[in-house]
């Protein structure tokens, strides 16, 4: 596996864990206020949208640029 694609998987799973986390923060509040990241909710979510528009950004732009 080159290390193009190794980037798009690596991204695919950071999306996917932070995804996660922020349903987590989402539709269980009680429980992340427990355990101290009820605050994190927005961040989450807005750390979700960068690595989408960067993940969009390096499909679009970036890899046709990048040699085989």
């Amino acid at each position: 596996m080159s290390l193009k694609y190794f980037h798009l998987v690596f991204l695919g799973f950071a999306i996917l864990c932070d995804a996660g986390f922020w349903l987590w923060l989402h539709f269980m509040p009680e429980d992340a206020a427990r355990a101290g990241a009820a605050g994190l909710k927005n961040y989450a979510g807005i750390l979700c949208l960068a690595l989408l528009a960067y993940g969009i950004w390096y499909l679009v732009k970036k890899m046709r640029t990048i040699i085989v």
